[in-house]
């Protein structure tokens, strides 16, 4: 074989220098049996032979690259089955490797330039194993000169005592990796270290691996065992494609560091901390590690021209590109069916017209429309029935993130997504943000780059004003991945998958363009002051919620997707309070957001649909402003509010209380550490708010207030929901519902229970399948409200009811304008009240309560069948304009303040066993 390389060598040597004298598959033939110094040769030769040696990259200089016992697979330990781009590449990056850990080490050192270059000319190899020069690693050591090699030979080395390096030295195991392993506990004195194709196990002494305070260390190719290893600043280093078994890596206060290609595997706490401020003090490997982080590449996401999110969801989310990271909690998955693919709570069939019940309220028995509502002319009408037509015009939904989500879900198909949530590029990203892109820019702490954390506790931990900055990480199958404390920074989480992050203690930052899912809790938990930017990720299949805000939390969570979570998509308490804005919140198997046990915050602009539970919960003395969000085709309720002050009554079934967060112990110690911050822009509000939303074709109530604390219900449209537009079970504080429309709701527009305090004015109900309103309150009040088209009686006063009916319109075309049943006490002043069938009278009582007083009412009867009435002088209610389109208030940030009581929720009766389908989250 030797005799036919020399032939080969020779006559490559004499042959002609034209390539083109054979063909290029014989070349490459030829050219495979080269050695990488004769490849380097033959690419010097000339233009033509340099890029056919450029052309062996899928042969030649694969099987170099894979053949070198010190490297691994360029795209290990993420996509192993991926190859790179250049294979050649890949190779020179490993090569080089072996050779830069030295580079700029004499800049430092002029003075004896030309004697330290000279030893590096002439650095020797120290063969150390059974039958070698020496016998353990620190005999040879004691003879290692500056920049020498030492070579272990496959054997296990055991050094009884600590190693100090004391010389720039390198250090590499022969032979294939795992066939050489060092049980030492080795101190860093020098300025530059290597280390390679070594399996590390902590000596018997002490845990410490390796340790350095000031130099510079390089690991390539190990595998590090059950054991720490310890960088404090300003010692750097750079650890690349090595694998780290229930190990810690701890850097403190270190400028720089990277961490590229490994693998964290069964950590019993984190893998990696990043603790401290960056130090000033900067060693001479900062520059040239500085260099290598801006000349690597960013990974970008795969281009998706339509942007089409399927239903099928598994075959997107494995379709997604091979070039972003993978963050995996990996575990029984949940199904996929959307919440509408069951029949909605509530659904009736047929198409006879409702009885009254018992408490009379009217049910409609009349087959769905398309928009669930329906029309003065309606299916079912002829002329001998109306007498007149009554012209108003009926204010429907409201797109809030684009059209896709006005219709209801379908089972297998395409929904698109608006473009403002759609993944972007890390470049896309940092041009809409210039403080990001300083943060990009600002290289300092530890970069961690296409790792694999898995099986195991933690992955990072960055606390005491820590930064690092990671990107085509996989976090899979632990506690939590990312957790950021104590004023610390993740400068750029980006395109990451699978990721479960904590932001507390103050910590900050920027958690943008994830796709974060399967985590075992919530995707994202936000506790103890913790105030990061949430932006543009996807959070998804999660075993619980998505994302959490609890304990004085913060956050500006904004055009995040958060889909097919266990629990709620967004659970806000204890004293949460971030900004929650123009996010699509879908396909949950629970509640869409949770706000509860003093929790705050603005839910703005967002879009809450076909969640299984109910679309916005809220309980437990929270104090949330509720605005501009579009809620719809959710299982349950549209928005639910349930909170007690008395706390006297315990949980409904199925929900358990909140517990601390107490994952290390410490947990309880942060508030009296903490800085509590006021923000001067925000203004705090005392009332609970749900104010200028669309809540249509949700599978309950669009909205079901069950509380005894105060609640203003403002401006929001409220149409075609599977039970009644509004239900006011409890309320012993006053209830405003103003400048509502209220319409094609499957029951009453609104319903009041008996004991509770309502205002209702300035609102639109119209074309309800039931009455108008139903009352049995103690204290109700409806005044100035246009009350017309509705299948039951416009107003009905049940029995024990106490209600002031002042100045509105009101007509039914089936029923009466107002019903009084049994002893009702009221006053019905000063309203319109129209005409409705032949065969009704406008107004019914009890022909023995004088408890019912009307003065000055007037009552429009119509003689001809043509006759068209318009509500004008005012025109018709609500009164909208002016009021949706204005800038919310809350667009200046507003500060709720907490309120400390435990609630109880009790649901109305007939849906999901009285309970909602939350669960608790820590």
């Amino acid at each position: 074989m030797d005799i036919k390389f020399c032939l080969l060598r020779t006559s490559l040597a004499l042959v002609t220098m034209e390539a083109g004298g054979l063909p290029l598959e014989l070349w490459r033939m030829i050219l495979a049996y080269l050695h990488l110094p004769d490849l380097g040769r033959c690419s010097l030769v000339c233009r033509a032979w340099y890029e056919l040696i450029l052309s062996l990259d899928s042969t030649r200089w694969r099987q170099l690259c894979l053949g070198c016992t010190e490297c691994r697979h360029p795209n290990w330990p993420n996509q192993p089955d991926v190859e790179p781009e250049s294979w050649r590449e890949a190779f020179k990056q490993h090569y080089l490797a072996s050779k830069t850990w030295t580079k700029n080490a004499l800049d430092l050192e002029s003075s004896v330039c030309f004697s330290l270059f000279r030893r590096r000319k002439e650095r020797r190899t120290l063969s150390v194993g059974p039958g070698h020069e020496f016998d353990s690693l620190g005999s040879a050591l004691a003879m290692a000169s500056l920049y020498d090699r030492i070579v272990l030979f496959p054997g296990v080395y055991e050094e009884q005592g600590e190693i100090i390096l004391k010389v720039p030295v390198e250090i590499v195991g022969q032979g294939k990796l795992g066939e050489v392993a060092l049980l030492a506990s080795i101190d860093q004195h020098c300025s530059t270290t290597r280390l390679c194709n070594l399996v590390f196990m902590p000596a018997w002494f002490s845990p410490i691996m390796y340790k350095t305070t000031s130099g510079h260390v390089q690991f390539d190719n190990c595998n590090f065992e059950n054991g720490h290893i310890q960088v404090h600043g300003p010692g750097t280093c750079q650890v690349k494609f090595c694998t780290f078994k229930n190990t810690h890596i701890f850097l403190h206060n270190v400028p720089l560091c990277v961490l590229e290609n490994c693998e964290f595997v069964g950590s019993e706490n984190n893998s990696v901390t990043v603790e401290g401020h960056p130090s000033a003090d900067k060693n001479w490997a900062y520059k040239y590690l500085l260099g290598l982080i801006k000349s690597l590449p960013t990974f970008l996401p795969t281009e998706d021209s339509d942007f089409l999110m399927s239903l099928d969801l598994e075959s997107r989310d494995q379709a997604w590109s091979p070039k972003t990271c993978d963050i995996v909690i990996e575990g029984s998955q949940s199904p996929t069916s959307p919440a509408s693919s069951s029949p909605k709570p509530g659904s009736r069939t047929g198409s006879q017209e409702a009885e009254v019940g018992s408490d009379g309220e009217r049910v409609a028995q009349t087959p769905d429309s398309s928009d669930g509502g329906l029309s003065p002319s309606g299916e079912d009408e002829d002329e001998d029935q109306l007498m007149y037509r009554l012209s108003y015009q009926v204010q429907g939904p409201r797109p809030v993130l684009g059209g896709s989500f006005l219709g209801p879900p379908l089972p297998g198909a395409s929904i698109q997504l608006p473009s403002c949530l759609v993944l972007n590029s890390l470049q896309q990203e940092l041009q809409k943000d210039k403080e990001a892109m300083a943060l990009a820019n600002s290289v300092q702490g530890c970069l961690i780059r296409k790792c694999l954390f898995r099986d195991g506790k933690g992955g990072v931990f960055v606390c005491s004003h820590g930064r690092a900055k990671m990107e085509g990480n996989i976090f899979r199958n632990l506690t939590y991945a990312v957790r950021c404390i104590h004023n610390s920074k993740c400068n750029q989480i980006h395109h990451g998958l699978r990721s479960g992050i904590v932001v507390l203690g103050n910590g900050k930052g920027i958690i943008r363009n994830n796709q974060i899912f399967s985590n075992k809790e919530a995707g994202i938990y936000i506790l103890y002051h913790g105030n990061p930017v949430v932006s543009g990720n996807h959070i998804f299949k999660g075993r619980a919620a998505g994302i959490a805000v609890n304990e004085n939390g913060k956050g500006l969570i904004t055009e995040n997707v958060i889909r097919e979570n266990q629990w709620g998509g967004v659970d806000i308490r204890r004293g949460g309070i971030p900004v929650l804005r123009s996010n699509l919140i879908c396909f949950g198997y629970s509640d869409g957001v949770v706000v509860g046990d003093e929790g705050k915050g603005l839910i703005e602009g967002n879009t809450i649909y076909a969640n299984k539970g109910c679309g916005v919960w809220m309980m437990s003395s929270s104090l949330p402003h509720v605005t501009s969000n579009h809620v719809s085709y959710n299982g349950l309720y549209g928005v639910a509010v349930f909170s007690q002050k008395d706390g006297s009554s315990e949980l409904p079934r199925g929900h358990r209380a909140q517990e601390n967060f107490s994952e290390d112990g410490d947990a309880i110690l942060w508030e009296t550490e903490l800085e509590k911050e006021d923000d001067p822009l925000r203004r705090p509000i005392t009332i609970a708010l749900v104010e200028s939303n669309s809540i249509n074709h949700n599978g309950a109530s669009g909205l079901y207030v069950q509380s005894s604390e105060a609640l203003h219900v403002i401006t929001n449209v409220i149409h075609a929901n599977g039970d009644r537009g509004i239900t006011v079970a409890q309320s012993s504080q006053p209830t405003r519902v103003a400048n509502n429309s209220i319409s094609c709701n499957r029951q009453s527009g609104v319903k009041v229970e008996a004991q509770c305090k309502v205002e209702l004015r300035g609102n639109g109900i119209y074309d309800n399948r039931g009455h108008g309103i139903i009352t049995k309150g103690d204290s109700t009040i409806v005044i100035e409200n246009d009350i017309i088209g509705n299948r039951g009686s416009g107003l009905q006063l049940l029995s024990r009811s106490d209600t002031k009916v002042i100045k509105n319109r009101i007509h039914s075309f089936r029923a009466y304008g107002i019903a009084v049943r049994g002893r009702a006490k009221a006053l019905v002043q000063e309203n319109i009240i129209f005409q409705g069938k032949t065969n009704k009278t406008i107004f019914q009582q009890i022909s023995n309560n004088r408890e019912c007083v009307m003065q000055n009412n007037k009552f429009l009867v119509f003689k001809k069948k043509s006759d068209t009435w318009r509500l004008v002088n005012p025109p018709a209610r609500p009164h909208l304009e002016t009021s949706l389109r204005r800038p919310s208030a809350a667009h200046n940030g507003q500060k709720v303040t907490a309120m400390a009581t435990r609630i109880t929720a009790r649901v109305e009766g007939g849906y999901h066993s009285n309970r909602s389908v939350f669960c608790t989250i820590l």
